[in-house]
């Protein structure tokens, strides 16, 4: 994970209130059309089968597209896509618009569940699918087609197609995470400790009093989610902040990054605390000094729960 600046600390109180959900799905606070990119995409390819299963695809080969062009083959009724940094879980196939032969797949197989990855680490992979998912849905079936350039040359050569080709994808859309906590404001009455301010995004600020840091591990719940409690058992997917209490300084975070699956390995002792929270709650743990440790607060939103690490 990587260090962001400390500036966070200093957020403004004006956007201490959660930021309420929208009639229609935006992207990055920007509204957007999903129907506006199809370019009759639907037309030179036949799609069948359920969401989740390997798709029975017939491509009217040769297809070329001059821009990337997609269309929703079924929308589901899940999250939407809302962020870049979002993570979620899809299966997808593509498929050679010059031949219409299949090149890729996924395995289709929820007991061997990729990991969840974000928009922006799927576009480092295929530029145009940084476009293809934004504002869809978790059940989506999405048709696309994306041009070479889009594609990424690098994946055109390795899967042995003309460097001109048109990859075709069908991309399956099982799982979106939440991009923040979300859930009831709570009231804690406890006097000493941080507080804790949020961006429009959720990137939390961290506010560290004069005071000296608690003797022992303190756990505070800010925000109370909705969904399934948390176990001992499950691998949480969560956004955190770490911040010294001594030096106000930021140690850790995953804002603006990805989020992670792997605090238990980074901090046990919060990933402890975490046990029973339900998620889309955010949790502010508090861990003392020891020696050779200085005591941190450490700020967790809890995203979901994840059947296989994040890369």
């Amino acid at each position: 994970m990587r260090k962001t600046s400390a500036a966070l600390a200093t957020l403004s109180l004006a956007v201490l209130a959660l930021t309420g959900c929208t009639a229609a799905p935006t992207f990055n606070g920007a509204s957007c059309d999903r129907t506006a990119s199809a370019s009759g995409i639907g037309e030179a390819v036949t799609v069948e089968g359920e969401v989740g299963e390997a798709p029975e695809v017939e491509v009217f080969s040769p297809v070329h597209v001059k821009k990337t062009s997609f269309t929703d083959v079924a929308t589901g009724d899940g999250r939407a896509l809302v962020s870049a940094q979002q993570a979620l879980n899809l299966e997808l196939s593509i498929y050679s618009g010059e031949t219409g032969k299949q090149v890729f797949a996924t395995p289709y197989d929820s007991n061997a569940a990729a990991p969840a990855m974000t928009i922006n680490e799927w576009a480092e992979r295929s530029p145009g699918l940084g476009d293809v998912l934004q504002c869809a849905t978790a059940g989506t079936r999405i048709l696309a087609a994306l041009t070479a350039d889009d594609f990424g040359p690098a994946n055109i050569e390795g899967l042995g197609l003309a460097a001109d080709d048109t990859a075709i994808f069908v991309i399956d859309v099982l799982d979106a995470f939440l991009p923040k906590a979300e859930g009831a404001l709570q009231f804690n009455d406890a006097r000493g400790l941080p507080t804790v301010v949020r961006a429009t995004d959720g990137t939390p600020g961290i506010i560290i009093p004069d005071s000296a840091a608690p003797e022992k591990q303190t756990v505070q719940t800010l925000i109370k989610g909705e969904g399934e409690v948390l176990t001992a058992e499950q691998t949480p997917l969560v956004n955190f902040t770490a911040i010294g209490w001594d030096d106000k300084q930021i140690l850790q975070t995953t804002w603006g990054d990805k989020p992670s699956a792997q605090l238990r390995d980074i901090a046990a002792p919060v990933a402890d605390a975490l046990v029973g929270q339900p998620v889309g709650s955010q949790v502010m743990v508090v861990l003392p000094a020891t020696d050779g440790s200085p005591a941190i607060a450490v700020v967790v939103d809890v995203l979901g729960v994840t059947s296989a690490p994040t890369q």
